[in-house]
Parts: structure tokens; sequence; C-alpha cells
């Protein structure tokens, strides 16, 4: 691959911190107070150790230690100019560490970084700010400190001011600003922007839903506008819908770098061993409560089998698996549908007749519902289960977000809902719609055609 084409390139990178260990114990007061009139030493030598690592051998660089953290290992990767690139992991898996790196706050112990552009950062949203000063004279503030000029924030200001919604309090003090006002008017000067390489770190964890929304559709559209960015959330419809190529990171290093559904679905599956099938072996660490506790939820093909990836044309079925341990309630199971952009795809309560208004004996019970093949898009969908109690009184006895995840995959050959379209299909569901033609031929014939008699 050509360096030319390449907005970032990434080799061999490491970087290792030195972190606190348990303090010895004193056995008596002899060696307390000795410890005492070693003290000034000994804090001078704890300090210099925070950077020197002499004591570390580069020929055993990833050797255990006690004080010693690795948040990054080894770790390659190239992004091309234009690309979206997506970065996810748990909680110190060391996102945070590498656009550090990236943004050249702090140098990698080991490899080495090139990148080919101007660089822009939104690793903390408000850096920057002054409480004193105005709205009005923090955006000028905060746009200096990202690397913007005044010509540029001149150009920019109306825009700014208008994406953040503040323009009502734009000459009042930041100090009394709500913390979502700061928010807004933060993300909005970071958001206008205009380099060449974008960094962002979790920016649309803050705010409201509809303004995460706001963020998230701005931050669609610099990408689109052929600008390169790493993106990194733990929103997963966030990142399924910016990213097409996403990298997995745990403890330090690279374990997957694929598209972002196939990375996304490792992801989720964690240690449940499928992203298909969560269960609660413990009833005391499961979701719920006196009444009623989940157990498992399961999603499953059209051959009973425990998946996540389901044939768009093929149903789709979706197991809550919980335990009543009081009877005589009404309870109501459902659930809901999120696509990858965050949007509820459907809602659903159980219709049983069997169990509708009759109370339950305490027992195991098992909920399915089916879901028709041809009704939801291809794309990634998570599943929130609930319980309710409606009778003798309405209490929810259990509400977990995301436990499952599946993929609809579509199929290519014409036998789907799609057809012949072979570019891309928007919207939560694609359903096999009937369709009928009118042609009336030169002759003034007239003649009906319908989608199923044209399938026969």
């Amino acid at each position: 691959m050509n360096d030319k084409k390449l907005a970032i390139k990434v080799e061999g990178v490491s970087k290792r911190y030195r972190i606190g260990v348990k303090e010895q114990m004193h056995e008596n007061l002899g060696s307390a107070i000795i410890d005492v009139i070693k003290s000034p030493l000994k804090n001078y030598r704890k300090y210099r150790s925070l950077y020197d690592f002499k004591d570390i051998s580069d020929n055993h660089a990833y050797e255990n230690s006690d004080d010693i953290l690795w948040a990054l290992r080894d770790v390659s990767f190239e992004v091309k100019q234009g690309e979206v690139l997506g970065i996810i992991g748990m909680n110190g898996a060391g996102k945070s560490t590498l656009l550090k790196i990236l943004s050249r706050i702090t140098p990698p112990t080991a490899g080495q970084v090139q990148i080919n552009g101007r660089v822009s950062s939104l690793l903390e949203v408000g850096t920057g700010f002054h409480s004193e000063l105005t709205g009005r004279e923090n955006v000028y503030l905060n746009g200096t400190v990202l690397g913007m000029r005044k010509k540029e924030i001149d150009q920019k200001f109306d825009e700014i001011v208008e994406f953040s919604g503040v323009e009502k309090f734009l000459d009042t003090p930041v100090k009394r600003y709500s913390s979502g006002m700061r928010v807004r008017l933060a993300f909005a000067v970071a958001a206008h922007l205009d380099p060449e390489i974008l960094i962002i770190d979790e920016v649309l964890a803050v705010g409201d839903a509809a303004f995460q929304r706001k963020c998230l559709n701005k931050m669609q559209d610099v990408g689109q506008a052929g600008r390169t960015v790493l993106f990194v959330s733990h929103s997963m419809p966030a990142v399924t819908r910016m990213c097409e190529r996403v990298i997995l990171l745990n403890a330090g290093r690279i374990m997957l770098d694929s598209t972002a559904h196939e990375v996304v679905s490792a992801y989720l599956k964690g240690d449940q061993g499928s992203s298909a099938q969560r269960e609660w072996l413990e009833p005391d660490n499961a979701p719920g409560g006196d009444i009623a506790r989940l157990s498992a939820v399961r999603i499953r093909n059209e051959k009973n089998v425990v998946t996540d990836a389901i044939d768009i044309r093929r149903p789709v079925r979706i197991d809550i698996e919980f335990n009543v341990l009081k009877s005589g309630h009404v309870l109501l199971p459902m659930l809901s549908l999120w696509n990858d952009e965050g949007v509820k795809a459907l809602m659903s309560v159980d219709l049983d007749k069997t169990w509708r208004k009759r109370p339950r004996p305490e027992g195991n019970y098992i909920s399915t519902v089916t879901i028709p093949g041809n009704f939801l898009s291809e794309g990634m969908f998570l599943v929130n289960v609930a319980l309710w109690t409606l009778e003798p009184s309405r209490i929810r006895q259990f509400h977990a977000r995301e436990t499952v995840a599946f993929q609809v995959i579509d199929s290519m050959d014409g036998t789907s809902a799609r057809g012949d379209w072979t570019d891309n299909m928007t919207g939560v569901t694609r359903p096999l719609l009937d369709w009928a033609t009118q042609f009336e031929s030169h002759n003034n014939g007239t003649l009906e055609f319908s989608a199923k008699e044209l399938v026969k």
C-alpha cells in the first residue's frame, strides 16, 4: 500500500505505566520510626520511578511486574484517507491510551506512529472552558485551544451557536450553565473543526438522547465529507452506524480488525460464548424482584438452533426464560428490538391466550415470540426484555437491556424483498409486499400482474 494514501500508520506501538503497589505494613513501632526517617528518600525514588524504567529489561518488555501496566502491546494497523475507523473494547482495554498517542499527548514506549494531515482530537469535551467567561468568549477560547484560528471561528460562529442551542444564554458566564448546556456548547465548537483527521473519544456518552442523535449525525457528515475519523465509543449502534471497519482491543492488544458488524458481534459475545444466548445461572444475580427473575434469553432460527446469524427470508425466534417465585400474579413478558442506529424497530408483548389475565403459579416459564421472515431489514438488532406484573398491582419485575444480539443477513439472489436491487436499502423493516403493475400496450390492451403470480 502506498503511504501517500495513508492517513495513519501505527507500527508495533506499546505503552507502559508504573502503577502503585500495596505499602508494606509495619509490625512494630521501631520499624515505623525507621520508615518515617527514610520517607523523603523513599518518596523521591517513588516519584523518579514513575518515568524511569531502567529496572525493566527491553528484552523482556512484557514480563509480569506488580507495578508495571502495559496499556498497549505491539499494536499495528493502518487507516486510509477518508476512512472512518471504530475502536471498541472493555474499560481498560487501551482505547484512550491509543488515542492520546495518536494525538501526541503522550509518547509511545515502543513503536512508531506516522500521521499525514492536520489532527484534531475530541478526547475530553469542554477542555479549555473557563467558568468566569461567557459562552461567546468560551467559543473563541475553546476553538483556539482546539487549533482553530480566529478567522475560522468568525466564519463558523453562527453555525456553532445554532448547533449548540444555547443562543439565549450566549452572553451569560458559563458557570451559570447546566452541565448539559456546557456539553452542548463544547461539542458544537469541536464538531465544527476542519481537520483532515478527527479523533473522537466517547463524546456521545453525554447529553440527552436528542442531542446525542444530533451529534452522531454531525460526526457522520464529517466522515462522509472525506475526512479520516477515529471513533471510540461504548455505544454499539453508534459504532455500526458510523464505521464500516472496527478494531477490537482487549488488554492492550488488537483482538480483531474487520467489518463493523463482525467485530461488534464478537464484542457483544463477551464471556457469554454467543451473543445469541445469555443465561443467569445464579438466581441471586439475575435481573428481577421478589416475584420473578430472568433466567435466559436466546435467539433461535427456524430449526431451533441457537444462532446470531439469521437469513432475512427466514423467521427468527426469541426465547425469554424466567422463573416465577411467588404465585398469584398476572404477568406480562415483553421485548423490544433496536437496530444498529439506536432506533427502536419494534415492541411486542406476550399474547399467549393461555396466560392472559390468569395468575401464574410458581415455576419456570419460556415465552417465545416468532418474527416472520422478510420482515426485518438487514443489519444488527439488540434485544431488550422486560416482565411486568399487571395484577394485583402493576410493577416491573425486570428490564434487561441489550441482553442478546443477532445479525440479519440478506441474500443477493433476488428471492428476498431486495429483489433485483443490489445497492444499500435503509429502514428498520423490509417486508415482502405485494406489488401490482398495470400495463397498457400500444394496442390499448390492459394486463395486470401481481407479485405472487410473477413468483409462481
